[in-house]
C-alpha cells in the first residue's frame, strides 16, 4: 500500500501553464482523509511552493531546494545552508567560464552574479525577489540553493567540467533547459522525503515518487516505486520503476486518482 506520494513540479505536476491543476488539491484532501501523505518535492525553495499550494498547504508536506527545506505538518523539521567556503569555490569556478552565470537563493531572496539580462527565467527558475550582487553574500547569510545558468545550453558539458573541478563539494544535476542545480554532498530530495518517511514511519516500498529531470534521479531511484514521465529525461526513464504520461496530460493526477479508487 502506499503511503506517502512524493512529487517533483515543474514538468510533471504543473499543467503547460506551469500552475497546478484544480483537482489536485481535491485529490491531496482526499489521499490525506485515507492516510496517504502528499509532498511537494521540488529544486523550488519553500515560500514558492507554498504559494503553489495555498489551498492545501497545511495539509501536506515539502521538501524543498532540492532538500535543504524540509517541511511536515507545517513544521520545519530540517534546514541545510551551504558552507561559505564552498560557495566562494563555486563562484571562483564559474567565473572562469563566460557562458555560466551564477545564482545564489537564501529563504526569501536571489542573489545574481551577473546582470539580470544574462538570465533566462525558465519554469523553477524563476528567481524571485532579485538582488544583482557584486560580493558574495556574507557567512551570516544562509545559502540554501545554489543554481547556474549556461547561455550557451550545453548543460551536459557545461555539468562535467563543473563535477570535475568541484565535484568533492557538490553534485551538479541538469535542470530545465539551460541550468545546473548545484547540490550539497548527501542533500537531495531522496534524503528529504527520507526524513518525511521517518517522521512517520513509512517504508520506501510504501512510496511513490514522480519526476522529470536529473534533479529528481536520486529520489527516484530511493523510493520503492519511482514514476519518470514520458516527457522526462531519458537516463531518468531508463532507472525509473514505470514510464507514465506527461505532465500536460495530467499524469501524476491520474495516477494519484488511482490510487484513491483502489482504496475506496
Amino acid at each position: 500500500m502506499i503511503k506517502l506520494i512524493a512529487s517533483d513540479m515543474d514538468g510533471t505536476l504543473l499543467d503547460e501553464h506551469s500552475e497546478v491543476p484544480a483537482e489536485t488539491f481535491e485529490l491531496i484532501l482526499a489521499l490525506r482523509e485515507r492516510g496517504v501523505h502528499f509532498a511537494a518535492s521540488s529544486g523550488r525553495r519553500f515560500d514558492r511552493l507554498c504559494e503553489f499550494f495555498a489551498p492545501v498547504k497545511d495539509r501536506m508536506d515539502f521538501v524543498a531546494s532540492n532538500g535543504a527545506q524540509v517541511y511536515v505538518e507545517g513544521e520545519q523539521i530540517d534546514r541545510e545552508v551551504y558552507s561559505h567556503l564552498a560557495i566562494k569555490k563555486l563562484a571562483r569556478t564559474v567565473k572562469m567560464f563566460p557562458n555560466m552565470h551564477l545564482a545564489l537563493f537564501d529563504r526569501v531572496k536571489s542573489f545574481l552574479l551577473d546582470d539580470e539580462d544574462k538570465f533566462i527565467r525558465e519554469l523553477d527558475k524563476d528567481l524571485p525577489n532579485v538582488e544583482r550582487i557584486y560580493e558574495l553574500p556574507s557567512p551570516e547569510v544562509n545559502i540554501l540553493k545554489a543554481t547556474i545558468f549556461c547561455d550557451d545550453g550545453n548543460v551536459m558539458d557545461n555539468a562535467y567540467v563543473l563535477q570535475r573541478e568541484l565535484g568533492d563539494l557538490f553534485t551538479f544535476a541538469p535542470s530545465g533547459s539551460s541550468y545546473i542545480d548545484c547540490m550539497q554532498p548527501g542533500i537531495s530530495k531522496a534524503s528529504g522525503i527520507n526524513q518525511i518517511m521517518e517522521y512517520y514511519g513509512i517504508e520506501r516500498e510504501e512510496v511513490m515518487a514522480f519526476g522529470d529531470s536529473m534533479n529528481d534521479y536520486e529520489i527516484i531511484r530511493f523510493v520503492g516505486v519511482g514514476c519518470a514521465m514520458a516527457n522526462g529525461r531519458p537516463a531518468l526513464k531508463a532507472v525509473a520503476d514505470r514510464v507514465i504520461g506527461k505532465n500536460t496530460e495530467q499524469a501524476v493526477q491520474a495516477e494519484m486518482r488511482r490510487i484513491l479508487e483502489n482504496l475506496s
